[in-house]
């Protein structure tokens, strides 16, 4: 296993404490092996489990498991951080997380509408790696690398290959760069991967500097998982770096309450002391989330560490993640039983992120109940009947 000692503190989360998660693991697994290193984004990294013979020592692989590790003939790789591990450790193969990091043979099936690009990014690129499908805004793909791989994950064409359509260099950037530049309708820049903050801070400055200078960009989001699979990369440096670009919004990734750890919770703390508006972002799974109660439970940590919950994804059609996909019956079920028992805060967006290209499609349980000419019927959260006076007037 590798060893690497971070002697810079402005490296390293504020707050560090023997209490937080991964204490016991890593003294286990890692005994050479300091409490800075564990809080070093960079050790983090360099010390990821993605190997079989690692995770076999960790965990008590089941057969399916270790079929899908050995077969390896999936284009996603496998990598989970030291630290995400630790909250895997212990837990049995169905503990939820543990079914979003560990492949399973079923990552070879292909089911009923998936394809490798069900939401034809490569259609609506006009330069490599920036995708134009809404009018005044662009996703602009910056990385294929991440620090732990979701095995639901939509880019499962991109992330952690080397192709030369995904050639990730200072060309490819350049030429998004200069095309956003070209095209002043664009007014919002989301900035994804990959990962874009498992970028060093000096690629990540540069990418940020050269979108901010541009006129009629007024928005810069980025979109990452690193607060809760790597969340020792939110570092007292990277946040006075990424104050210089409000403003600046970020989407987060939360899949489980159970990611919401103290670390967890220090690095939203930290990013939203600085001004940076944070919303998360979940995929509905079968078997992980696909519960109101489990749900809700994320949510409200979230609201605690100053995270809105922003979208409830319907899981995309991507090749292989069949076994991860409830119905869509099953996501407004869920929502029903959130909204209203529970402050409008906590209530995401249910969206269908429309396989070929149209978009993100809100999805809402049936509470418009019709109309006559003097009223609007409606329907609440507890399914009682309510009407609205809004007298239709014949127009002239």
């Amino acid at each position: 296993m590798k060893i690497q000692l971070c002697a810079n503190e402005d490296e390293v989360p504020l707050v560090q404490t023997p209490i937080f998660v991964g204490s016991l693991f890593r003294k286990k697994f890692f005994p050479e092996s300091s409490e800075t290193d564990w809080s070093s984004w960079k050790w983090q990294i360099q010390n990821s489990i993605k190997d079989v013979e690692t995770l076999s020592k960790m965990f008590e692989l089941t057969d399916d498991e270790l079929s899908a590790l050995n077969l390896n003939r999936n284009s996603l790789p496998f990598r989970i951080t030291p630290y995400y591990a630790s909250i895997l450790y212990g837990k049995g193969a169905d503990y939820p997380l543990r079914k979003t990091m560990i492949p399973l043979p079923n990552e070879m099936e292909i089911g009923f509408g998936e394809s490798e690009d069900p939401l034809c990014e490569e259609n609506m690129s006009p330069v490599p790696n920036v995708v134009h499908r809404y009018p005044d805004r662009v996703l602009f793909l910056a990385t294929e690398f991440c620090s732990s791989y979701c095995r639901y994950c939509t880019r499962h064409r991109v992330v952690g290959n080397k192709k030369e359509l995904h050639r990730f260099s200072s060309k490819s950037w350049e030429n998004g760069i200069l095309y956003i530049a070209s095209h002043p309708e664009i007014r919002d820049v989301l900035i994804s991967g990959g990962d874009p903050l498992t970028m060093p801070d000096a690629r990540l400055d540069y990418l940020l500097s050269r979108l901010r200078a541009i006129p009629h960009v007024e928005i810069i989001r980025i979109g990452t998982k690193v607060p809760a699979v790597l969340p020792q990369r939110i570092t007292p440096k990277l946040i006075r770096m990424l104050k210089k670009y409000h403003p600046l919004f970020i989407s987060i990734h939360f899949t489980h309450p159970d990611e919401v750890t103290p670390e967890t919770s220090v690095a939203c703390r930290m990013l939203a002391d600085a001004g940076i508006p944070l919303g998360s972002q979940t995929v509905l799974l079968k078997g992980v989330n696909d519960n109101a109660e489990i749900l809700t439970k994320l949510y409200h940590k979230l609201l605690m560490v100053r995270v809105r919950p922003y979208y409830l994804y319907q899981c995309d059609p991507v090749q292989g993640t069949s076994h991860f996909r409830t119905s869509v019956e099953k996501g407004l079920e869920i929502i029903e039983k959130i909204r209203g028992f529970t402050s409008g805060y906590a209530v995401p967006n249910y969206v269908i992120d429309a396989p070929g290209g149209g978009g993100k499609i809100p999805l809402l349980p049936d509470y418009y109940q019709g109309r006559d000419n003097e009223y609007v019927y409606l329907k609440n959260f507890e399914g009682k009947r309510y009407r609205y006076p809004d007298l239709l007037i014949p127009s002239v």
